[in-house]
């Protein structure tokens, strides 16, 4: 993981509110919960994707928000240990299964938000490392939105249209193609919970919780969705597309 940057008194100032957001997320009770699940470590440096997303957003989001996601899910998990028996992508597929509503609402944002995060994570490269769609993916983008440029437009006004916390992803669902978003921590494979059937498998997923933006770009979220698109790991996302084709 890499090193924390050192924080002088007006950065303190500037992450207060963030920060302070962070600190009254839910914690485990006990200490010696059984960690099923482990915070991942970044590909690269907090400072990498400057200035696209500035060293200190990635820092506390990563440190603090990801991190306190991961603490209360293995809480969950440990009051039903049956339940890790199963990998997370499947557990958040079958979450009208879970009986006790309390602990499937936990697992619902907290699994949702560890699995999202992580792979929200692998969806970002220093600028210079972001390279383009591969020809097989760019033509599927091509045939389904009219144009990268069209796409891009799309995926933007999901984004930016989001009420409030959550995500925009494109999805493929079967030989489609899709531009969706959902609320929260939830995403596309939430059967049951988002639609009644899987929506499709996400290939690249963009966070727009405030605190994904809110040091460097304050309420400007158009401009931090648009910043965004220089640091998209291309490679990874026409990645998961080709594993699907």
């Amino acid at each position: 993981m890499p090193n924390p940057l050192p924080i002088d008194r007006r950065q303190f100032v500037k992450i207060s509110t963030l920060a302070a957001s962070a600190a009254l997320l839910p914690q485990a009770a006990h200490a010696e919960t059984p960690a099923v699940y482990q915070l991942p470590a970044l590909a690269y440096g907090f400072d990498a994707l400057e200035p696209h997303i500035d060293a200190m957003t990635m820092q506390i989001h990563h440190d603090k928000h990801h991190a306190a996601y991961i603490t209360n899910l293995n809480a969950a998990l440990a009051k039903a240990p049956e339940l890790t028996s199963k990998p997370l992508d499947q557990l958040l597929a079958t979450l009208p299964a879970i009986p006790d509503e309390a602990l499937r609402t936990t697992i619902r944002n907290n699994g949702g938000g560890h699995w999202n995060h992580d792979f929200f994570w692998k969806t970002l490269a220093p600028a210079e490392k972001s390279g383009k769609p591969s020809a097989t993916l760019a033509s599927a983008i091509d045939a389904h939105f009219g144009s990268m440029d069209a796409f891009k437009k799309a995926f933007g006004e999901a984004a930016v249209k989001r009420f409030g916390s959550g995500w925009a992803w494109l999805i493929q669902q079967g030989d489609t193609l899709k531009i969706v978003s959902t609320a929260n921590q939830d995403h596309p494979g939430m059967k049951g919970i988002v639609t009644d059937a899987d929506l499709g498998t996400p290939l690249l997923g963009l966070d727009v919780w405030e605190h994904a933006y809110y040091l460097h770009y304050q309420n400007r979220r158009p401009d931090y969705v648009s910043a965004w698109w220089n640091i998209v790991n291309w490679e990874v996302v026409s990645g998961r597309f080709a594993a699907k084709i």
